[in-house]
């Protein structure tokens, strides 16, 4: 019989981003905007991307790495406040494996003419397949290239 655990953890990261929380909320709630910053990297071949971004409704995301693992990110959509509020809990997994269950709540409050975001999130990680700093670091790593993607894009 496998050995089987589960390790609890949380985080929290705050940014702040150069642009009002209508934008950044937008950013999360369209799949269009959400598809230029979420996810892998740049090799990553995204497979599917379903996204009914309501309460209640499901977000399920799932790709390959090239020359590595093929993963899925399932989540469920608990709550949501229009440009402050973003409340979920999804699920990972990795070839087939349940890595790890989580619940995520993102808040975003003006900052002068910009916006502060919160985001927290408490985990469960499963049998030593999935680790909390692996996770805050990749979460960090998306942060980034959110707001990436809200800065203007230069013409020419």
């Amino acid at each position: 019989m496998k050995e089987r655990s589960v390790v609890h953890a949380s985080f929290r990261i705050e940014r702040t981003y150069d642009a009002p929380p209508k934008q950044v909320f937008a950013a999360f709630a369209d799949k269009a905007a959400k598809q230029q910053w979420f996810g892998g990297g740049p090799e990553d071949v995204v497979v599917r991307h379903d996204m009914d971004f309501s309460i209640g409704g499901e977000e399920h995301v799932a790709g390959k790495i090239p020359n590595g693992p093929e993963y899925r990110f399932d989540a469920l959509y608990q709550d949501i406040v229009p440009n402050q509020r973003i409340v979920y809990t999804y699920d990972m997994h990795i070839d087939g494996q349940r890595i790890s269950v989580s619940l995520t709540t993102i808040e975003m409050t003006p900052a002068g003419k910009g916006t502060r975001l919160v985001f927290n999130e408490m985990g469960a990680f499963l049998d030593g397949l999935d680790k909390p700093d692996l996770r805050e670091a990749g979460t960090k790593d998306l942060l980034d290239k959110l707001g990436a993607s809200l800065k203007p894009k230069k013409k020419g």
